[in-house]
């Protein structure tokens, strides 16, 4: 399924995405916590290495969907949802 743009799907649409996108906010934080923590484990009983700093090159992709998140956000108030 092509993705649509927000102002292009119907309130029921983007209720539902709303969902999905909130779901996966939570996913992502936790995931971009455990590369910190590993990161950090790893700083701690190893020094520091490629593979230390491997876990951080990770959060890049996880943290891409904020800008979804905000885009949602605006939509949202420009429609007063």
């Amino acid at each position: 399924m092509k993705h649509k743009a927000f102002k292009d799907l119907t309130d029921e649409e983007l209720r539902n995405e709303k969902n999905k996108v909130y779901h996966n906010k939570l996913i992502n934080a936790s995931l971009i916590g455990c590369c910190i923590g590993i990161f950090l484990y790893s700083a701690v009983t190893n020094g520091f290495g490629f593979f230390t700093f491997f876990p951080l090159l990770l959060i890049y992709p996880f943290s891409k969907n904020g800008k979804k998140i905000k885009q949602l956000t605006e939509e949202f108030n420009a429609r007063n949802l």
